[in-house]
């Protein structure tokens, strides 16, 4: 009788082994229950990457840090005569991506467990990478990129959208704001893995210079973020962040009372008719494989 052989886990680097425990635990079935919440929230900055991503229709694609796959559908529905790979840490959001995908009627694409900055991709096998603010949590961010660049053929290109500094993104300002209650919190870590991993321009022509990149453009992208449909709304979603409970964790009750009520009213200062808008500024960033 033949034994089958258990599914292999995935290839992770040591030092994003943190980052897959917490994606692949309540964090990333958290943003798999709310996937549409998370999408839309950022779905301002879609346009840019697909401006600067150009997918053609035979286009072979590779979708870093891909989530519950909405860019990874988009380069497929680009890529109508190729292939689109979503590759994530998270295996409740791939699970979510594959659903997605097959609702949609999407027969090229493929979902991958791993970690990009190590996983074995076939060398040269793409023309595009594309990555939706999934690529600044390298824990070793040249060897990530130059991975990358091994999984692209020579002249393939990448498009990468990812956060400028926290001082031009008024919607975490805010949040932070209101939860600090006071206090004076720690600026984020100056090209540190994280969400600002590649808000500086200066860093992030290093690190692709030294992985194999050339023609690396930085484009910054104003916009906003979409934090709800009302106030209400917006509250309920922000207050249920893993962000948030790490910034109330050192308030006692009454503090943490007072800390939610005023995010309730920040963020009912922000409201549209077209929802909780707050500003956000991106990166696109694009470059070329080395030939």
């Amino acid at each position: 009788m033949t034994v089958p052989t258990p599914p292999q886990p995935p290839l992770v680097d040591v030092r994003n082994a943190e980052m897959a425990e917490a994606w692949n635990g309540a964090e990333g079935a958290d943003w798999a229950v709310h996937a549409d919440r998370y999408d839309a929230a950022s779905a301002a900055f879609d346009p840019a990457l697909a401006d600067g991503a150009r997918i053609a229709a035979a286009d072979r694609v590779l979708d870093v840090g891909c989530g519950a796959g909405i860019s990874t559908r988009a380069a497929a529905r680009a890529a109508s005569a190729g292939h689109a790979t979503g590759i994530d840490l998270s295996a409740p959001l791939l699970a979510e991506a594959r659903r997605r995908s097959a609702a949609a009627g999407l027969g090229n694409t493929t979902f991958v467990q791993g970690d990009a900055q190590v996983h074995p991709f076939e060398p040269g096998a793409h023309d595009v990478v594309v990555s939706r603010f999934g690529a600044m949590f390298f824990g070793d961010p040249v060897a990530g990129f130059a991975n990358l660049a091994r999984a692209l053929r020579p002249g393939g290109r990448l498009a990468v959208l990812s956060w400028q500094a926290l001082a031009r993104n008024e919607w975490l300002l805010t949040i932070r704001g209101a939860l600090a209650a006071g206090r004076p919190l720690p600026e984020p870590p100056g090209n540190a893995p994280g969400p600002f991993g590649l808000a500086d321009p200066d860093h992030v022509r290093r690190v692709l210079a030294a992985a194999g990149f050339e023609s690396v453009d930085l484009a910054g992208i104003p916009g906003t973020v979409r934090l709800g449909a009302d106030p209400e709304d917006a509250f309920g979603f922000v207050s249920g962040l893993g962000l948030i409970r790490g910034l109330l964790g050192g308030l006692d009750d009454d503090a943490r009372r007072a800390a939610l009520d005023d995010l309730r009213d920040r963020l009912a200062a922000h409201a549209t008719p077209d929802g909780v808008r707050l500003g956000a500024s991106a990166w696109l960033t694009t470059a070329r494989r080395v030939p």
